[in-house]
């Protein structure tokens, strides 16, 4: 007579058919748009979107692995506030965005950010970054390390001036 036996060690299944994280979701030239009481408030356009969420133990987020471009509009539909990158994610659970490589934020006046890191909390609605900046006003560049504002790049300041120039119109 001959007996077989077979163990299930759940652990190793699990391990098994979770060891490669997959998409739940992916979208090719994808564009949304956000409003609210029927006035939109953001448009957003990515050439790939791929959304992680089926698992429990880990933060589902939505990534943009060829960049991404997000608008935000004020009253009249007129863009506020602009923001371009070649890469970013975005955190469903903590309403937290974080835009890598190539970040260039544009607002209502013209003035214009560039770094290599950016992050937007929306629930605080500010955005900052610890990394190398560069800010481009219609009379002034400056360059630093660390930045902070609201989300409309209305109210900003940079923590580290490294160098800063101003122009200025000399009437003869």
């Amino acid at each position: 007579m001959l007996f077989f036996s077979c163990e299930n060690k759940i652990e190793r299944i699990k391990e098994l058919s979770t060891s490669e994280r997959l998409p739940t979701m992916e979208a090719e030239n994808f564009e949304m748009l956000k409003s609210d009481s029927s006035v939109v408030k953001f448009r957003l356009s990515t050439p790939l979107m791929v959304e992680y969420s089926q698992n429990e133990d880990e933060v589902p987020y939505t990534e943009f692995p060829k960049g991404v471009k997000i608008e935000q509009f004020g009253p009249n539909m007129k863009i506020s506030s602009k923001m371009t990158s070649d890469y970013a994610q975005f955190f469903q659970r903590e309403e937290k965005w974080i835009a890598k490589n190539n970040v260039v934020v544009i607002n209502q006046k013209g003035d214009t950010l560039k770094t290599e890191e950016l992050i937007w909390e929306g629930k605080t609605g500010k955005i900052y970054s610890d990394k190398f900046v560069k800010v481009i006003g219609t009379d002034q560049i400056i360059n630093g390390i660390g930045f902070e504002s609201d989300q409309s790049m209305t109210n900003w300041q940079i923590k580290k001036i490294r160098e800063s120039s101003l122009y200025l119109e000399v009437n003869e």
